[in-house]
């Protein structure tokens, strides 16, 4: 029986590699619709909780992850022992960046040798990593054919890029539409018929290339106007008398040719902050330089400085000294209702107070998703949202916008209010208010 029929009878086994907020909702997917799922990752706490049912990703149901665990449709492991079982192999793990913001493709190189080790004939490697165009055939194939097994003839391989949105309960991993470019078009064809197992609608694209930097354009998309309005925001406080959040709002209303994006305190999430400079890097090697993406992402990158301005004019409206200030940050995660903190625009305000002199004793942080964070090697610890808390800081900086935050409760409380998100915006005329894009009202 061929790799078609197999998967077109779910007796085909799936691989994946990489159990974070893309690997372990796609395994889980795959177990509920009757495949046979064995999952990998170097962290063995993930693999323990797994096997014993323990779900460590709020996209994936706790139930969900039970029932297949417990009929064994899925397991883990920290090793590639079985990897020439598995009939289909999906690779989701990081892609960072470096210090010097260059793309670090190393766990996509780990695990394609990894994969390489067991390649054998009718498998198919699908990677879901967010990455620079030209590197499913020009880093992970070449890694592959070490094997001598030809691409196309006797493996498969492509990319289908992921399209995660935590904390979405509407566009979820079965109901989000995906993108699929193939090596060959026996690789594409292969590749959307396995997928198709799990979501409900698949994407054809003529090649790998192409559905690498379609992936880079949906987030520098966002990064770019994401930038345009931070950049207005930050207008709308220098002028006074403009409230950028009322602008939107009002732009909103036109039907056509605009689509609303929001300011804030910065950019969070692994895709928007990373992917502009992993296509700025790319276009370096073609002699082209990406000005505009670099100049969004600089600006994105810039808002956090901006806030630690808007937190000294509120100490000083106070009168207390920054260094000596008691700051309280509401949220830690990088969006609301959620508990990711990657790359928490929330945390780097915490390490650039740290930096300034602010004490690791003066600063404290809520967030009902995030038990402890660790910034600049200190660990903090979510504390309670109570009347004593808040009236204990100097000054409550709303840093992410969780729906359970009553703004009436923040605001009556607290001494000064640095809001980031509009969780204030129904609060008018208070002095105790500086909200980014409105105004400063210090």
């Amino acid at each position: 029986m061929g790799l078609k029929e197999r998967i077109e009878d779910k007796t085909a086994k799936i691989g994946v590699i990489g159990l974070g907020y893309v690997g372990l909702p796609l395994a889980v997917e795959f177990a509920s619709k009757g495949f046979s799922v064995l999952g990998i990752d170097k962290d063995g706490v993930k693999i323990k909780n797994i096997n014993s049912g323990v779900n460590y990703i709020d996209d994936v149901e706790d139930s969900k992850l039970e029932r297949v665990v417990a009929g064994n449709y899925l397991s883990a492991t920290t090793t590639y022992d079985d990897i020439a079982d598995q009939d289909v192999i999906y690779i989701c793990v990081p892609t960072p960046f470096t210090r010097n913001k260059e793309p670090d493709v190393s766990y996509i190189e780990a695990a394609s040798r990894g994969v390489a080790a067991g390649l054998r004939k009718d498998q198919l490697v699908i990677l879901k990593s967010t990455t620079f165009p030209d590197t499913t055939e020009g880093i992970v194939q070449p890694i592959l054919e070490q094997s001598g097994l030809r691409v196309g003839e006797d493996y498969f391989l492509a990319f289908s890029p992921e399209r995660i949105d935590p904390g979405n309960k509407i566009f979820t991993t079965a109901t989000t539409p995906v993108v699929v470019g193939g090596v060959t078009p026996k690789c594409t064809e292969l590749a959307c018929l396995v997928n198709q197992q799990i979501i409900n609608q698949v994407v054809p694209v003529s090649s790998p290339k192409v559905a690498e930097m379609e992936k880079l354009l949906e987030n520098i998309f966002r990064s770019v106007n994401i930038a345009l309005v931070n950049e207005m925001a930050r207008l709308c406080d220098r002028m006074g008398g403009i409230d950028i959040w009322e602008v939107i709002e009002a732009a909103s209303t036109k039907p056509y040719g605009y689509m609303p994006f929001f300011p804030g305190p910065g950019i969070g999430g692994h895709c928007i902050l990373i992917d502009p400079y992993y296509l700025s890097w790319k276009a370096r090697e073609y002699d082209f330089h990406t000005q505009f993406i670099e100049l969004a992402a600089e600006t994105n990158e810039n808002m956090p400085f901006y806030v630690l301005g808007l937190i000294r004019r509120a100490l000083s409206h106070v009168g207390v000294p920054f260094q000596d200030a008691k700051i309280m940050i509401l949220g830690a995660a990088f969006k609301k209702d959620v508990d990711d903190t990657r790359e928490s625009p929330a945390l780097k305000i915490m390490e650039f107070l740290l930096q300034r002199g602010v004490k690791v004793a003066n600063i404290c942080y809520n967030d009902p998703y995030v038990d402890q964070v660790r910034v600049s090697g200190a660990l903090f610890k979510s504390v309670d949202l109570t009347v004593e808390s808040l009236r204990a800081a100097d000054v409550v900086v709303i840093a992410t916008n969780h729906s359970v935050y009553n703004a009436d409760f923040i605001v009556e409380h607290a001494k000064a209010v640095v809001d980031t998100r509009n969780l204030t915006r129904n609060i008018k005329n208070n002095e105790k208010i500086s909200k980014l894009g409105a105004g400063t009202r210090f």
